[in-house]
């Protein structure tokens, strides 16, 4: 029996049971409590008419069991995250056996879907791997981002360091050389090829590079002083996920700095360059570190420095993991899971 996680008024409660009292949009709720998703991406996994499942989806957003965010020219939906009818949702979704056939079914479906979602961001980093820093060179000052990284981290020697998302290096470049130990995790195979071959050129000789996924990362829990985010939660279909994940392999004491763009509605870095969100807000990201279990120490925006064609403004967060050294299990350097 599932007991409610939190109260919910007795005629939004009603209306909220009634909206859900339908088979599409049970599922509905099912794969929205796995991961935001547009329209498009909905019918392609429940194979319906776009009318349609705009239809069930704003029911449920009426009701309060789903979220609406727009962002530019899409809107992505969500499970409700809030207290009450969100918490309701949530109870609706865990009171559901995953192994129901049409469930099972849909799910492996939305596993194609975000399959596809990586494969299309991947294949744009193989494409742009000896351009990226380029690229990224048009969005914002980079040097002036990079000094306030420094300032935000300190000149305080850090034993392992670990860059998620590591691209081309150029985080490693800068920050391998104040650890004992630092490690580049990326998705991209291409993007540590290129990452291999700069790192080789700069002659360090503490780092070691991992292919692997930002929400399962390759390394082990309590072990990390250091984890940067440099310019990678836009292009990921759940941020929070990987933030979660990110805090997971944090020491006691450890810190998290994550540099992404604020805001904005510039849709070419969506329609050329695969950017999934146009920016995060500062209570965004303070609100998934703290999620996350971390503590928020400094939120620092970067505008634009009047250069032409800048026009994106650059946030820095800074958490750290709360526990001191007796909180944690023993500590045995970085191993892979």
């Amino acid at each position: 029996m599932v007991t409610p996680s939190a109260s919910a008024r007795l005629e939004p409660a009603i209306a909220a049971l009634n909206a859900a009292g339908e088979e599409t949009r049970l599922r509905l709720l099912v794969l929205l409590a796995q991961c935001e998703l547009t329209v498009s991406e909905v019918v392609t996994i429940l194979g319906q008419s776009q009318p349609r499942v705009s239809r069930h989806l704003k029911l449920l957003v009426d009701a309060g069991l789903v979220e609406r965010r727009r962002e530019g020219a899409w809107a992505f939906f969500r499970l409700a995250q809030t207290a009450g009818i969100g918490s309701l949702a949530r109870d609706i979704v865990a009171w559901l056996d995953p192994a129901d056939r049409i469930l099972a079914e849909d799910n492996a479906r939305l596993m194609q879907v975000r399959h596809t979602r990586a494969e299309n961001a991947a294949r744009y980093f193989a494409a742009h791997a000896e351009e990226w820093d380029d690229i990224r060179s048009l969005h914002a000052p980079e040097t002036l981002v990079e000094a306030a990284m420094r300032d935000a981290i300190g000149q305080k020697r850090i034993g392992c360091f670990v860059d998620l998302g590591a691209g081309a290096g150029r985080m490693l470049e800068i920050f391998a050389p104040l650890a004992e130990r630092a490690i580049g995790v990326d998705l991209s195979s291409a993007m540590l090829a290129v990452a291999r071959g700069r790192l080789e050129e700069t002659g360090l000789d503490n780092v070691q590079l991992r292919q692997g996924d930002l929400y399962a990362l390759p390394i082990q829990r309590n072990c990390v002083d250091l984890a940067i985010m440099h310019q990678v939660l836009h292009y990921l279909d759940d941020p929070a996920r990987a933030l979660k994940e990110a805090a997971r392999i944090l020491a006691p004491g450890g810190r998290l700095l994550v540099v992404d763009f604020a805001p904005h509605q510039e849709e070419a870095l969506r329609d050329k360059h695969a950017h999934r969100r146009l920016g995060f807000s500062e209570n965004e990201i303070t609100r998934a570190l703290t999620q996350a279990g971390l503590e928020a120490l400094l939120h620092r925006e970067l505008s634009p420095d009047g250069r032409e064609g800048a026009k994106l403004t650059v946030s820095l967060w800074l958490a750290r993991d709360p526990r001191i050294i007796s909180d944690a299990a023993p500590i045995n350097a970085y191993e892979s899971v």
